[in-house]
């Protein structure tokens, strides 16, 4: 990924519109993939956008030149998340919509997502989220890192950033089960952040309305030269081969208590193996 330092910060923050977890999720009998149509901007990807807002205020704000994309891919309905993603800060958005991507795995969605930035970069920083809500997998933040042979981060507890004469450099911490981690790189870099960094704001009624005149563009597979057959079903590299419906849950068991409760539910644990 070519990349030509400029002094301000130009920031990729990758969103996902995923099914909303309040309601109970369903697979297309016909495409074996998720159906999405009561779908969000992903929660975990809101822990991003909130890392690179405080970045860019840590360092003098838009006036310092800073600057903020959110992009995603999907169908049409995924600009909903871009569109959030405005109202809460970001500057600008972009949506990359294409039937061939239908079916994509997360090889297939790194592929597309790295031709994605290449075209609208270059970035000093690509933020996304520790995993999408949906897939859980968390393997495109690295797979994005390869395909773009930048250096990666991920699982960020904590970012920092500092700026030198040869380019910024980013400091970043990770929890260990029993240690702390810190880890250091210049940019441009590839960094994913958990759910723990920041406590990401809501959008206001001044970032609403101003999120009507930030520029948002829709992007197709030809415009950034990535061939149909390389994503989608074709282009992956899983297949789901079957799904079925979640067996309704059984009816749990009722322990009356007529002064032995408590025997009945050790009871009950030992049988189930959880003593």
């Amino acid at each position: 990924m070519d990349h030509v330092h400029t002094a301000g910060l130009q920031i990729a923050v990758l969103v996902k519109y995923v099914p909303d977890a309040q309601f109970d999720r369903h697979i297309d009998v016909g495409t074996l993939t998720t159906q999405r149509s009561e779908s969000i901007l992903s929660e975990l990807d809101e822990y991003a956008l909130e890392a690179a807002l405080q970045l860019v205020e840590q360092h003098g704000a838009h006036e310092a030149g800073h600057r903020i994309t959110a992009l995603t891919m999907g169908e049409p309905t995924a600009l909903s998340a871009v569109k959030k993603a405005l109202q809460i800060g970001a500057d600008e958005g972009v949506l990359l919509t294409d039937p061939a991507l239908r079916g994509s795995d997360a090889a297939a969605t790194s592929l597309a997502l790295a031709a994605l930035l290449r075209e609208c970069g270059p970035f000093d920083l690509v933020l996304t989220g520790m995993a999408s809500t949906d897939g859980e997998t968390s393997l495109v933040p690295a797979q994005l890192a390869e395909r773009l042979d930048l250096p990666q981060v991920t699982f960020a507890a904590s970012l920092d950033l500092t700026a030198g004469s040869d380019g910024w450099s980013l400091t970043a911490t990770r929890d260990g089960d029993t240690h702390l981690e810190t880890l250091q790189t210049d940019l441009p870099a590839v960094v994913s952040v958990t759910d723990q960094i920041n406590e990401p704001r809501y959008p206001n009624f001044k970032g609403i309305m101003a999120a009507k005149k930030k520029p948002l563009r829709t992007l197709s597979l030809a415009e950034i030269g990535v061939a149909p057959e390389t994503v989608g079903h074709s282009g992956s590299w899983t297949e789901v081969v079957e799904a079925s419906a979640r067996p309704p849950r059984s009816h749990g068991t009722v322990l009356i208590d007529e002064g032995n409760a408590g025997i009945q539910l050790v009871d009950f644990l030992a049988a189930q193996k959880l003593l």
